[in-house]
């Protein structure tokens, strides 16, 4: 048998898009919080560089959504962030059902720089970067 090996996939994130999720995070807690990811991707590499507040979402305790129905087309979406209030920051079945994008991001409470993790469609861990921002 033949291994193939991956190229290691990435994401990174400006700081202050980190620190505008975690900040949102907080904001909504007790109940989940949900934005979309936009960037670039390519090569398995992805690039976050800004946040959208989905039209219509929605969120309680235990879930966070939104209508993809009303998103305007955007070759910049790369992926999803949202919280889980309950501080496990696995994917869950239905987040994996509903994935969106190329990464999903989740933020494990109580919202501090540890506590980001992506995921890929299938629920395999993807490395987190930091970019700091360019003054």
């Amino acid at each position: 048998m033949i291994k193939v090996e991956r190229p290691k996939r990435t994401v990174t994130i400006k700081q202050d898009i980190r620190d505008g999720i975690l900040s949102y995070c907080k904001m909504n807690h007790p109940n989940e919080g949900i934005l979309i990811l936009r960037g670039k991707a390519k090569k398995g590499l992805i690039f976050v560089d800004g946040l959208v507040i989905p039209p219509f979402s929605y969120s309680g305790p235990t879930f966070a959504g939104f209508p993809h129905s009303f998103l305007p087309f955007d070759p910049s979406y790369v992926g999803t962030v949202h919280s889980h209030p309950t501080g496990q920051a696995k994917p869950s079945v239905t987040d994996l059902h509903n994935f969106f994008g190329f990464v999903s991001v989740i933020v494990q409470a109580p919202y501090e720089d540890g506590d980001i993790f992506a995921y890929d469609r299938d629920g395999n861990p993807l490395e987190i970067a930091i970019s700091p921002d360019k003054s």
